[in-house]
């Protein structure tokens, strides 16, 4: 037996109101939640690339490559400390936001600390690529521009995060001040009179 037409338009709906709330979802949890998304990012994008630059041979696993790796570990060749690096960065900011309410947030170590995690990182990585520069294949490349980019991201949603709590804090204050207000009956105001009242 066929599927009706109606029945097919109901689908059709039901389908574009699951992709329509998946993708608000997803967009809340970007505008809302971006400090702890660059964190996941950071965390998995440059393992990742590291894992797929790495291509260990047939008779070696993944694991044992990188054991050789940091055996043989040199800062000026050697690249698995970057996604160490951004590990290391992640876990840091993700703690101080986890621990910061809305002043700090706003104006206290939130802001602070992530701009020098990622600054130092930006200089290590930096140091890193001036001794392999010229060398690079494309997925290293790809890992040093990661490292970059993300370096660069946790400082600019660490900012917006604290300017959209200061504006949040304002919002508050002006609220209170204003219930404030109209609790104590607006003291600035002076009653008038029942006489004069009269007369106007």
């Amino acid at each position: 037996m066929g599927i009706s037409k109606e029945e097919k338009s109901r689908r059709i709906l039901r389908v574009f109101k699951t992709v329509f709330f998946l993708i608000t979802m997803v967009i809340s949890f970007l505008v809302f939640s971006a400090p702890v998304f660059f964190v996941i990012a950071d965390t998995l994008l440059p393992s990742a690339l590291l894992s797929a630059s790495l291509s260990p041979s047939s008779s070696s696993s993944l694991f044992e490559t990188l054991s050789s790796r940091f055996n043989n570990y040199d800062f000026r060749s050697s690249l698995v400390d970057i996604p160490l690096i951004s590990i290391v960065r992640s876990a840091v900011i993700i703690c101080v936001y986890s621990f910061c309410d809305g002043p700090r947030l706003s104006r206290g170590p939130y802001l602070g600390i992530t701009m020098i995690c990622s600054v130092s990182s930006l200089i290590l990585v930096s140091l890193k690529a001036s001794f392999m520069f010229g060398s690079f294949t494309a997925i290293e490349t790809a890992l040093f521009i990661c490292s970059f980019a993300f370096a660069i991201a946790h400082i600019v949603v660490a900012y917006r995060t604290s300017c959209r709590e200061r504006r949040k804090l304002l919002v508050y204050k002006i609220d209170i001040e204003a219930i404030s207000a109209c609790k104590n009956g607006f003291p600035r105001y002076q009653k008038i009179p029942q006489e004069e009242r009269v007369k106007i």
